[in-house]
């Protein structure tokens, strides 16, 4: 568990550089542990001058850039039958974050799930186990090639690359 949660703590610091650098004066408010967004699927509220306040779901990926692909979770706990956070998210923005080379996607999850669901039997299903302490869990996602659903959303999805190294002198 360990190992998920240093990879789930780099995505959303990544996740926080790239919005915080996209929007310069803005706040990013870390709500992973407030009760009240846990359940609704949102992880970090983005508070930008001027406009209204933006919720983001935060999903890093260790694997799935070499792949070509993003994991849309839909189920979280196979063994609990619980949703998935691409299906319930009320976020506003999904930002995926491929945690190996630090590319970040910023998709608006609305109009990716949109275009997702009517076609979703298109796409494998995969699993992923995950170990929490002396329990396993399965989660189950569509693996979707993130070069067609930018083609199918125009607008709907930003890479972000992180930023250049500061080279002191």
């Amino acid at each position: 568990m360990r190992g998920v949660m240093g990879a789930a703590d780099r995505a959303v610091s990544l996740a926080r550089e790239v919005m915080l650098r996209e929007s310069p004066g803005s706040f990013v408010h870390d709500v992973q542990d407030d009760p009240r967004f846990q359940h609704r699927g949102v992880d970090l509220l983005w508070e930008r001058p001027g406009q209204k306040v933006l919720g983001v779901e935060v999903k890093g990926d260790r694997q799935g850039f070499r792949r070509g692909t993003y994991f849309f979770e839909l189920i979280s706990n196979a063994e609990k039958d619980s949703p998935g956070c691409f299906l319930y998210s009320i976020a506003d923005l999904l930002v995926y974050v491929f945690v190996d080379v630090q590319h970040v996607h910023v998709l608006e999850l609305k109009a990716v799930r949109e275009w997702f669901v009517p076609r979703a039997r298109e796409f494998p299903l995969k699993t992923a186990k995950t170990r929490t302490g002396a329990n396993l869990y399965t989660t189950v996602g569509a693996s979707v090639p993130f070069r067609e659903v930018k083609k199918a959303v125009p607008g709907a999805v930003a890479v972000h690359l992180p930023a250049p190294a500061v080279r002191r002198t």
